[in-house]
């Protein structure tokens, strides 16, 4: 059952006066993957193939995945009415695929697979909260705590089974952490590029990594405070069986923030030149 419905929004309370020029090519980007959770099911039912309970949870995580993309997509046409979602995720769809084929994880193990999908819970629960605490939109505001508490719970979904299978296959940790930290890389792979490439850039306008990544982060990374952080290194931490609390997890926070400040301007002076030369390829035309 879910926690919370479309419908209950109060959509009537949108102030287009309140919206953050930077936070709608966000909000568009994020409609299309939250939006594809269908395919990750599909993915994780056949990996737990023989674990009704499991697979049982995935399902309803879809569902509620799906119910954010919808939110977020009317959100963004409600922001930009000449945008069309449904257009716009067709495209994703037609152009991003995961493996669906696979009978095992592709993490090497059932623990691996869910400490993965504990860190992008974790991903999607503090970049939520960030969002909505630096937005003045009130329709985008509560939608945003309503996923980010979403987010949140399928984190200790993801995590009591990760307990469980933990226990049975013993994952070391030293590759519990290999795991984590390369599901946290792979953060800025084709998923959220690609997803930021169809909802912002015409229909026919080459596909380039670099340029979107640097238009999503560009802008994304710029809403997270010291506190979104510090939580989600608390998240992080739990998740491979560290203190979540602890000094070593105050020290990583500490570190994590500064290597976003720095990746942050990096983006930034990247989609500042992106900008810039657009600007001057009508001159040269003209």
């Amino acid at each position: 059952m879910k926690h919370w419905h479309i419908d209950e929004v109060a959509w009537d309370r949108f102030d287009p006066s309140k919206v953050h020029p930077d936070v709608v090519p966000l909000v568009k980007a994020a409609a299309m993957v939250e939006r594809n959770a269908a395919d990750y099911v599909t993915y994780l039912t056949r990996v737990f193939e023989d674990d009704p309970d499991f697979r049982a949870a995935a399902e309803h995580w879809g569902v509620e995945e799906t119910q954010h993309g919808d939110a977020l997509g009317r959100w963004g046409e409600i922001a930009d009415p000449g945008w069309n979602f449904q257009q716009a995720f067709a495209r994703y769809r037609a152009g991003y695929k995961i493996q669906l084929d696979a009978d095992a994880s592709i993490r090497g193990s059932r623990t691996g697979e869910l400490i993965a999908r504990c860190m992008v819970e974790t991903g999607t629960s503090s970049y939520y909260t960030a969002l909505g605490d630096s937005t003045e939109e009130p329709v985008l505001r509560e939608v945003c705590r309503l996923i980010a508490a979403d987010e949140y719970r399928h984190f200790k979904l993801f995590y009591d089974h990760m307990k469980r299978y933990l226990a049975r296959e013993k994952l070391s940790f030293p590759k519990r952490l290999r795991v984590a930290l390369g599901r946290i890389g792979e953060s800025e792979d084709d998923e959220l590029a690609f997803a930021f490439h169809c909802g912002n850039e015409p229909e026919g306008t080459p596909y380039d990594h670099d340029r979107c990544i640097s238009g999503y982060m560009g802008r994304a990374m710029g809403f997270y405070r010291f506190n979104h952080i510090e939580r989600g290194m608390g998240m992080i931490f739990k998740a491979i069986g560290l203190d979540p609390r602890g000094r070593m997890s105050d020290i990583a926070a500490k570190g994590a923030w500064r290597l976003l400040q720095w990746r942050r301007d990096r983006y930034q002076q990247a989609l500042r030149r992106a900008v810039n030369e657009n600007a001057t390829e009508p001159a040269r035309a003209a």
